[in-house]
């Protein structure tokens, strides 16, 4: 049987990028033969967001992994939720679906000639709590921070329809979809998850 893959986050999550279906989805489907992978994106949602829909998004479809990718709208500096609170939200869904079924992922870093609305010496900041809440609840973690930023042509992987520095691209999915497969084969390997 099948087991359930459920990606919850904000517009990183959702993008279509043209496609009929969301491109992290998609990728994830075609490299992940024993999952169903469910999209519960939203676009323009923060922790706060997350928190009113996490019974009815994630919780419902009863997943054996979710991914969870906020903080690029928590950061932002028109809305931003201040780094406290996004710790406690983060902490909040952590508790409700259970830290051994999470992969918290950082936030991506931005290409900032091009983004206004944040900045990576703050999107820092956010990553570092994510890090924080995956090591005080014990759940799975990717830094996609780390990961991106070290590349040279990680604004490369920020070209996306929109081109604003913040939404990835195809490249990008490409990039973020085989950390969340190399993760699970970890999980797998060290028995942790069982496939």
């Amino acid at each position: 049987m099948l087991k359930r893959l459920v990606c919850f986050g904000d517009s990183i999550t959702a993008r279509i990028e043209g496609h009929q279906e969301p491109m992290l989805t998609s990728k994830l489907s075609l490299k992940l033969n024993d999952f169903t992978v469910i999209n519960s994106g939203v676009s323009g949602d923060n922790t706060s967001d997350a928190l009113n829909r996490v019974e009815s998004d994630v919780l419902n479809h009863n997943p054996d992994l979710v991914t969870v990718l906020f903080g690029a709208n928590d950061a932002a500096f028109h809305k931003m939720i201040d780094i406290t609170t996004f710790k406690e939200n983060l902490l909040r869904i952590t508790n409700k679906i259970g830290s051994r079924k999470i992969i918290l992922i950082t936030p991506a870093p931005v290409d900032e000639n091009v983004q206004f609305a944040r900045t990576n010496e703050t999107l820092y900041e956010y990553a570092k709590m994510v890090k924080e809440v995956s090591y005080d609840s014990g759940s799975h973690l990717i830094d996609l921070f780390s990961k991106m930023i070290i590349r040279n042509d990680y604004r490369q992987l920020l070209r996306g329809k929109k081109n604003d520095g913040l939404h990835i691209g195809e490249s990008g999915y490409e990039f973020l979809s085989q950390l969340i497969v190399d993760k699970i084969d970890e999980l797998t390997l060290n028995n942790i998850l069982k496939v």
